[in-house]
């Protein structure tokens, strides 16, 4: 008899499984959650309970955890595989809602819905109003994902030229939806009258839909965000609609939420909004709670197909908690490093390891992922199918001969453009990076770093940091390393902000760097 508790609101539909006893309780406090986890064999949540380790250590009989939706980033996966705990989760139930809605938002937009019904309820029956058609214009979609390939498959039902903006997706996936894929953002949206992004929330995505790329777009074009609120930088798309260069947004999503009463966009004329309510149909709600419900049976009867962090040695685990962090700043730093789209990641182990490394490789894979999809979107087990799922083989192999330290793992990157590797080691029980390219540095990876490469010259680095001070930017820390005196050499610098744009183009303006490329791990 298995005792399932489900913590969180959710439809589970009317199927009931002969041996398990369901308990629906949504809201459910912590500390009270705490005391009667013990009794279960299951928890089912959505993203209000947060499953980390505490709670875990008390669910002595839990064998899984099941998170209604996409992400797990409010599941400790790392504790759950230590404990043993599967975790499933379901990805595809809200891409057709998320995508339904967006495609309402943008036709609402284009023929004035929302105006028109308030004209209307206040008496007024204005026919003189002028929408727009979408027949043969174009659309670009930034993120190519799910979500954006079934909004791809609306707009050629509408008759539209569909392009896309994804760095991370192969152009083999495109090609399958019918999809223009562009390399260039900006190229993409000279060309759109209709814009919409479905990408994750990063540090790369933040923002970069600012008042620069409003303007790249023809005028009187459609700006869609049912997201993530801060893809489009809220004040750029406010003043762009206020200068008359927009037809008009519509928004799913706001960088707080919800928005306070005075902000200035809920209150605009050219905006529709809907509160947050990309997964919120009825249809999707069943989905999500029949699917992650049935998935969570399936699993405590042994079925391990959709868990996500199957596969890995608890005890391994362990002896490798310090290199699994490396694993993941390595693939960070790679992702952020190197220009092109992925195609190969190699993933060396040098040195005897006690147990099997290939963990530390899922970790390689899960930080270069997290540069696409965001934290908490990928895991140690889902990274390997996450990339093959994008065109990018992971190939991982061991040499005993170890290279300058005892243990070393050197990660390499090749893309469409060029190929870098990166090498790290654990010193004294702590993740160091311990070589970039043919250089040999020692730097801690954590923080915002500078990777600069240049000839070996006097005073590069001297100008590099009159630069940054006298931006208000200070070093925290440097590293250098050079082929040979007077070949090449390169230098990081750990520093204490992430500096503007503006000020890499300074940095790149000196004319003493060969290249400056900017990493946050």
């Amino acid at each position: 008899m298995w005792r399932v508790l489900v913590s969180d609101d959710m439809r589970l539909g009317d199927v009931r499984y002969p041996g398990v006893i369901l308990d629906y309780r949504p809201g459910i406090g912590r500390e009270e959650l705490l005391e009667v986890i013990p009794a279960y064999d299951a928890l089912i949540t959505r993203s209000r309970t947060q499953v980390d380790a505490e709670l875990l250590a008390r669910g002595r009989r839990l064998k899984v955890v099941g998170r209604g939706g996409v992400g797990v980033d409010n599941v400790d996966l790392e504790a759950a595989s230590r404990r043993g705990i599967l975790v499933v989760n379901v990805p595809e139930a809200n891409t057709r809602s998320a995508a339904e809605l967006a495609w309402a938002l943008l036709l609402a937009v284009a023929r004035g819905l929302v105006e028109s019904d308030r004209k209307i309820r206040e008496g007024q029956w204005d026919r003189k109003y002028l929408g727009l058609e979408l027949d043969r214009k174009t659309i670009g979609i930034v993120g190519l994902g799910r979500i954006g390939g079934q909004v791809a498959k609306f707009a050629k039902g509408f008759d539209m030229r569909v392009l896309a903006y994804d760095p991370y997706i192969p152009r083999s996936r495109a090609q399958t939806l019918g999809v223009e894929l562009y390399d260039d953002l900006a190229d993409m949206l000279r060309q759109c009258h209709f814009l919409t992004v479905h990408t994750p929330l990063t540090e790369e995505t933040r923002g970069m839909i600012g008042r620069r790329e409003l303007y790249l777009l023809p005028k009187g074009a459609v700006v869609v965000n049912a997201a993530r609120g801060g893809i489009i930088d809220e004040r750029a798309l406010l003043e762009v609609l206020d200068e008359g260069h927009l037809w008009g947004a519509g928004l799913d999503v706001f960088v707080e939420e919800p928005p306070g009463a005075g902000h200035p966009l809920v209150h605009h004329p050219k905006v529709v909004h809907t509160a947050h309510l990309g997964a919120n149909t009825l249809e999707a709600q069943e989905r999500v709670g029949e699917a992650v419900l049935e998935r969570v049976i399936e699993t405590l009867q042994g079925n391990l197909v959709h868990a996500l962090n199957t596969g890995f040695d608890p005890e391994g685990l362990q002896i490798f908690s310090a290199w699994l962090p490396l694993g993941e700043a390595l693939g960070k730093l790679l992702a952020q490093i190197t220009q092109g789209r992925p195609q190969v990641v190699e993933v060396a182990f040098y040195g005897e390891f006690e147990k099997n490394p290939d963990p530390i490789a899922s970790a390689v894979a899960k930080g270069l992922l997290e540069q696409v999809l965001g934290a908490g979107a990928a895991n140690l087990v889902s990274a390997r199918p996450l990339l093959r799922d994008r065109g990018v083989a992971l190939v991982t192999r061991r040499v005993e001969q170890s290279l300058d330290y005892r243990q070393v793992l050197e990660v390499r990157l090749e893309t469409d453009r060029e190929v870098r590797k990166v090498r790290g080691a654990v010193l004294a029980g702590k993740p160091r990076i311990v070589g970039i390219d043919e250089h040999t540095v020692e730097a801690v990876p954590s923080g915002h770093m500078l990777v600069c490469v240049n000839r070996d010259r006097p005073g590069v680095v001297g100008k590099v940091g009159t630069l940054l001070g006298e931006n208000g930017i200070n070093i925290a820390g440097m590293q250098l390393g050079r082929d040979r005196p007077g070949g090449h050499a390169l230098f990081v610098l750990a520093i204490d902000e992430r500096p503007s744009e503006a000020v890499l183009e300074a940095l790149r303006g000196l004319g003493v760097l060969e290249r400056v490329d900017l990493a946050a791990l």
